[in-house]
């Protein structure tokens, strides 16, 4: 009686779990199903989706103003005859629009090293040097994050008037670097401090001083954070409009500055706009693509740590 109990009570566990087991079955085919082509498929209509601004402004630079005047972009499907190059011709006739470049490059590029470097020297000296201090001055930088661009315009206009360097490219410069530097410090000490203090205390046995330690041992084991940050700075100071156009030279204008202004014009050079405006889009998007690896490692590496 125990045995044929016990063998009816197996038998009824397993009729009962079987519901269960098909359904698990069953979810586990939907979920690799939807992590295979199907979810590829979604994700690449999702990308065009969003690229599908960028690829309406390439198509509308390569048209004429009659034709971006008589028909969308999404003509050229049925007209290819409509592209031409003749408005990058224009654009590179356009004297305001190829200084404005030089200018943004002559602003970004310096703001993006002095924050990278000053950030990456702070976010070691605040990781793995003792000062009196550090822990509260830490935490004036960290407060220094939440203080908004918008706040500091009137003083900091008022600053660099008495200073002389108001509406120059070095004044634009220094305030991006100045507003840079709290983020960068932030990211920097945090990566640096997960460093294992055995590494460190090993290269000071073997005779490293402090700035060989830095450059040695610091700097290559950050490299992915460095970069991400790079990359951050370099998109914010590109794409910046508010500062340029308060505390930039009005002759030499950045590339942002320059087009807003040409929109009050824009029915005559509207041939000059769009290659301007994806020329200027094109530029930041090729330095995240050239250094994206980079990017995805500093970001799973601080997701992990």
């Amino acid at each position: 009686m125990t045995t044929a109990s016990t063998t009816a009570t197996k038998t009824s566990t397993t009729a009962d779990d079987a519901p269960l087991k098909a359904e698990r079955s069953l979810g586990a085919r939907i979920a690799a199903r939807a992590g295979g082509g199907a979810m590829r498929i979604f994700l690449v209509l999702v990308a065009l989706f969003w690229l599908m601004p960028t690829i309406g402004l390439l198509l509308s630079s390569l048209r004429g103003s009659d034709d971006i005047a008589a028909s969308g972009w999404w003509k050229v499907f049925t007209a290819p005859s409509q592209l031409t190059f003749d408005n990058y011709a224009t654009l590179l006739d356009n004297s305001t629009i190829t200084h404005s470049l030089l200018s943004t490059v002559m602003i970004t590029v310096p703001a993006t090293v002095l924050v990278v470097v000053i950030g990456s020297l702070a976010g070691y000296a605040f990781a793995w040097m003792e000062f009196p201090g550090r822990d509260w001055w830490f935490l004036v930088v960290v407060g220094l994050l939440v203080v908004p661009v918008q706040v500091a315009l009137v003083p900091v206009s008022k600053l660099f008037g008495a200073v002389g360097i108001f509406e120059t490219t070095f004044g634009v410069i220094i305030f991006h670097t100045a507003f840079g530097l709290p983020f960068a410090i932030f990211l920097l000490r945090n990566f640096f401090a997960e460093i294992p203090r055995e590494l460190l205390e090993a290269a000071r046995l073997d005779g490293a001083g402090e700035i060989r330690l830095f450059t040695r041992v610091v700097m290559p084991l950050g490299g992915p954070a460095i970069a991400s940050l790079g990359i951050f700075q370099f998109l914010w100071v590109w794409n910046d409009m508010l500062v340029a156009l308060i505390f930039a030279d009005s002759d030499s204008p950045p590339i942002t500055v320059a087009l807003q202004q040409q929109v009050r014009q824009f029915g005559n050079n509207i041939d000059v706009l769009a290659p301007g405006a994806f020329v200027s889009m094109v530029i930041p998007l090729a330095v995240f693509f050239a250094f994206q690896r980079q990017f995805v490692s500093g970001v799973m590496a601080g997701a992990v740590k």
